[in-house]
Order: structure tokens, then C-alpha cells, then sequence
């Protein structure tokens, strides 16, 4: 049995606001309720969601460009829980279980399901590991049992790090909009933690992936299964063709929102489960029902996503795309880097030992 410390190291969100609401300091080690377990974090992924919550971005009066100056109560589901551990993407080491738990379960490396329904698949009602509860930005994290999910592979636990939040959001997506083998589909915000996971996780289900990114990540987003990379600030509309395509997964929106729908042919599907370049955009109804498309919104995984996704790690079908790491005490540093966006795939943080 793995003796505990009483406290741990964490970052802690005190509230809204800029990079001083981060706070690495001492907290206690969480105990353990019924139905829950206790991992010890071997590395924790950084992603919008973290900022965003953190600016307030959730919000209608809340921070939209990431400089924290919001003042929204900005949660998923209200007013956010300050002060809160953030950090949704966590890989760790099952250190210690409720008795009403499996002690099998101590010692496994597993992941995390960041997105919890409230009352089981039959509610839409979701919490957010680094959300609405206590999440990865820590030395140690306490979760439902159910939301732990062994993983036996040779990759890192920095690689597993990647994988929560953007791949089964990713995988959320295809799932809703149904992709097919063969269909066109195009992924906006290619080089993205969500945008890389769709690429390849597109590409695995055999259809023909048309990626868009920045000139400088192209090739990078080509390496990951995209068949055919388009220029972002080119003519995005002639160089794909219009409707010429099945499927949009669009997590950029803002400007370029018309011309997305405009890719598609007539019956096709628009997802998306975010809005990087701007939440409000403009729609011509005329478009969305003369042509017959779909519109698809997406927040809560569907029950196979995650499981599914942790199987296509183990079998190798997926491939990790480190941007780089950090460690715990420079989220600040991280996040910097993050909203640069200049990298491709995700940044992870590791607590440090001791």
C-alpha cells in the first residue's frame, strides 16, 4: 500500500483573470469519498478549455480573447467552483482506492474521462474534470471510478497526456455527424489539439481528409493522415471546391464561417465543439435550408467515445503529437505558448517529484 503525504503541490484557480489567478502552492491530498479513487498525476495536458474557463470565455459578458480581462461568471454549467484545480487531460497512476472500489485497480496507468454525465447516458447533463471539479494541475486527483480507464501501451505518460480532451472531442464529433468511409471531410484549425485528433481519427475511418492550417504546419498536419493541406489564408473556398464536401468539423468559426458552409453539398454536415476565432458569426438561413444542411453542436461525449478512443491507443492506431512540456510550476509559461498558436498538437505539464 502506497503511504500518502498529507499535502501536495497544485496550481490553484482562485477566480478570473490573467495569469495571476495561477497559483502553485500547498494543498492538502484530497481524501476519498465513496465510489472514488485516487491517482497520483504523471502528466496533464493543456487545452482551451483551461483558458477559457479561467478568462471567463464561457460566458456572454466574459473575456473572448484570452487576455483576462473578463468578467463573466464563464462555467460550463453557471458560475465556476473558485478556487479550482483546473487541468481536464490527466494520465496517472491509480495510488489508492474508496473500499467500495476494486482494488485491482491500484497500480494501473490509466486515463481520465473528462467529461462526466451528471445521472448516466441517459441526461445531456455533463461536469468537466478541471471544470466543475478538482482536476490534473496537481500532484494528486480524486475521481468516480467509473471515469478511469486502464491503458496498456508503450507510449509516455506525456503522450498519454494528449490524448482526453482533444481525441475523444474529436471522436464526439465524427460519432455525431456520422462519418462515413469514403465521404470528404474538412478539418479547420487542422494543427490544433482537436484539429490533429480529427485528422487522424478521420483518416481512420477511411475518409478523404482535407486539412486547413497555416502555411508553416502543413506538412506537419500532412504527416498525420491529411490527404490533401489547404493554405488558411488562401482562397479556402476555391482551393477545396464548393460543394464539394461532406462533412465540415469546424472548432475555428469567426470570419471564416460562411465559407466553411460553403464547401458543403447539398445535405451535408457542419460540426463543431468550439469557436477559436470567434463565437459569433453570421448565418444566412437561406443557405442552411436550401441546401439542406445540418448543423451539429457537441459538448457531451456519447458513452462509447472515450473507451473507444483508449482502444485505438492500445492498438496503435493513433499517433501522439507532443508540442511540447512544461513543468507544473510554469503553467503560466505554457499557457503563453499555447495561445501563441504556434504549435502542432499539445502541450503537456508534469508535476514535479517530491
Amino acid at each position: 500500500m502506497t503511504l500518502l503525504p498529507a499535502t501536495m503541490k497544485a496550481v490553484v484557480t482562485t477566480g478570473h483573470g490573467g495569469y495571476d489567478r495561477l497559483h502553485h502552492c500547498e494543498v492538502p491530498v484530497p481524501g476519498l469519498r465513496t465510489g472514488e479513487v485516487l491517482l497520483q498525476v504523471l502528466a496533464a495536458g493543456v487545452n482551451n478549455t483551461d483558458v477559457n474557463l479561467r478568462v471567463g470565455w464561457y460566458s456572454s459578458t466574459g473575456d473572448h480573447d484570452g487576455d483576462g480581462d473578463g468578467d463573466g461568471d464563464g462555467g460550463w454549467r453557471g458560475a465556476s467552483p473558485f478556487p479550482l484545480i483546473q487541468g481536464a487531460d490527466c494520465c496517472g497512476r491509480v495510488v489508492a482506492v474508496h473500499t467500495s472500489v476494486d482494488a485491482a485497480l491500484i497500480g494501473r496507468r490509466a486515463l481520465v474521462r473528462s467529461c462526466m454525465r451528471v445521472d448516466g447516458f441517459a441526461s445531456m447533463d455533463t461536469v468537466w474534470l478541471g471544470s466543475d471539479l478538482d482536476g490534473a494541475f496537481a500532484e494528486y486527483v480524486r475521481v468516480p471510478a467509473g471515469e478511469v480507464f486502464p491503458v496498456e501501451c508503450d507510449w509516455s505518460d506525456v503522450e498519454l497526456a494528449t490524448i482526453p480532451c482533444a481525441y475523444a472531442t474529436a471522436e464526439n464529433m465524427l460519432r455525431r455527424a456520422q462519418l462515413s468511409h469514403g465521404e470528404r471531410v474538412v478539418v479547420t484549425g487542422a494543427s490544433g489539439g482537436v484539429g490533429s485528433a480529427a485528422v487522424q481519427l478521420a483518416a481512420r475511418r477511411g475518409a478523404f481528409v482535407i486539412a486547413v492550417a497555416s502555411a508553416e504546419k502543413l506538412e506537419a498536419v500532412k504527416a498525420l493522415g491529411a490527404h490533401q493541406v489547404v493554405d488558411r489564408s488562401t482562397d479556402v473556398l476555391a482551393a477545396i471546391g464548393a460543394d464539394t464536401v461532406d462533412l465540415v468539423i469546424d472548432n475555428v468559426a469567426g470570419p471564416g464561417f460562411t465559407t466553411t458552409l460553403g464547401l458543403l453539398r447539398r445535405g451535408g454536415r457542419y460540426v463543431t465543439s468550439g469557436a477559436i476565432a470567434g463565437h459569433t458569426v453570421t448565418l444566412d438561413l437561406r443557405t442552411l435550408y436550401l441546401r439542406d444542411i445540418t448543423l451539429i453542436g457537441t459538448t457531451a461525449w456519447d458513452e462509447p467515445v472515450f473507451g473507444d478512443v483508449v482502444s485505438y491507443v492500445q492498438r496503435s492506431e493513433l499517433r501522439p503529437v507532443v508540442a511540447g512540456v512544461f513543468p507544473l510550476h510554469e503553467i503560466a509559461r505554457a499557457q503563453e505558448q499555447f495561445l501563441r498558436k504556434q504549435h502542432v498538437g499539445n502541450f503537456v505539464l508534469v508535476p514535479e517529484p517530491g
